[in-house]
């Protein structure tokens, strides 16, 4: 049975884009989500805060134990490499199965930018609390298996004092504070290979 935390192969695209000084960029970006979402980007494009359905349960959540929830906009999270994307999206999938149950499983999209929206895109430096945490710690370690099996030296990165660029190019941390129309976005299948 095959690992499923691993990519599968046609998402397995950093033999190409990683080198000694990380990541590679383009206008192509890569998104990772639950296949729950897929069909509404699909149709709609991938808007900042679209989880509709996860907003609505922490919502619900807040008020049952009395506190207040006030929805912020997310950006839309980005990586320059579809196998990143793919972990992202394995996060996806468990945070919604464990409110939702069901049988989701990740999808990965391209988004293919025009210049004036790729110009948009920024390093996501807010990511720094994050990798502090559990989840932090899982990320890097799929991030230095992924170094580690294309013969680089694992990130060695401290995160309150790293460069800005080091968060998009080390770890393949991007984001835009923009939705991405439909027209831009595709899902990333073997047969798009």
């Amino acid at each position: 049975m095959p690992d499923s935390t691993l990519p599968p192969d046609h998402l397995k695209d950093s033999h190409a884009l990683l080198s000694e000084h990380g990541y590679a960029t383009s206008n192509t970006w890569y998104h990772g989500t639950s296949s729950a979402l897929a069909e509404s980007i699909a149709r709609h494009g991938i808007k900042r805060s679209g989880d509709r359905d996860m907003q609505a349960a922490t919502e619900k959540t807040m008020a049952t134990i009395g506190n207040s929830f006030q929805a912020t906009t997310e950006p839309v999270y980005l990586t320059p490499s579809k196998e990143l994307a793919y972990y992202w999206a394995q996060q996806i999938v468990q945070k919604r199965s464990s409110r939702f149950g069901g049988h989701e499983h990740p999808v990965v999209f391209a988004a293919t930018l025009p210049e004036s929206l790729n110009a948009q895109v920024k390093p996501d430096v807010g990511a720094a609390t994050l990798l502090l945490h559990d989840a932090g710690e899982a990320y890097m370690a799929y991030l230095a298996g992924i170094y580690q099996a294309n013969n680089l030296n694992v990130p060695d990165i401290d995160l309150m004092k790293a460069d800005r660029l080091e968060y998009l190019h080390t770890l393949g941390m991007a984001y835009i504070n923009a939705d991405i129309d439909a027209a831009h976005v595709a899902v990333v299948t073997a047969a798009a290979e």
